[in-house]
């Protein structure tokens, strides 16, 4: 609604959303995540509203890495944080889609390093100027950079 009634202000959308994954929504996985996708397809639809795609190694998400004795690695984080990432991708565009750190409430699951190692392993077959634009140039875009 805000970005209906004041399309020339610049919303940015952190942690995918805030997709709740715990309590109640635990055994509803899929409900939850087809919910999120289709308030995320309405949502890409404003051309003014870019998305923070990270915050997923925070419990309320849900997977459950952070109750287990060893963390994950990024190879087994990957393919549980994929879904949320492509479908961001998918439906903003690269360009309206940014990686973020979310240190340090990430630090629960996993190391700063196995976040970024996630992040390029979802992305490794995307283009050069798709992995440039997720990692920096949507950044820089958004909040006006010049770095």
């Amino acid at each position: 609604a805000l970005h209906r009634a004041v399309p020339e202000a610049t919303i940015v959308l952190d942690h995918v959303g805030g997709v709740i994954g715990v309590a109640p929504f635990a055994e509803r996985k899929q409900e939850v995540f087809a919910q999120w996708r289709k308030d995320m397809a309405d949502l890409a639809t404003c051309p003014n509203v870019f998305v923070k795609i990270g915050g997923l190694a925070m419990p309320l998400f849900g997977f459950g890495f952070n109750n287990r004795e060893v963390p994950p690695g990024s190879e087994e984080l990957a393919p549980a944080w994929k879904p949320f990432v492509e479908t961001s991708i998918e439906l903003f565009g690269a360009d309206r889609c940014m990686f973020e750190s979310n240190f340090p409430p990430d630090k629960q699951t996993c190391s700063y390093p196995v976040m970024w190692n996630t992040f390029k392993r979802i992305v490794a077959d995307y283009s050069q100027a798709e992995k440039a634009a997720l990692f920096a140039g949507t950044a820089r875009k958004v909040y006006r950079l010049e770095i």
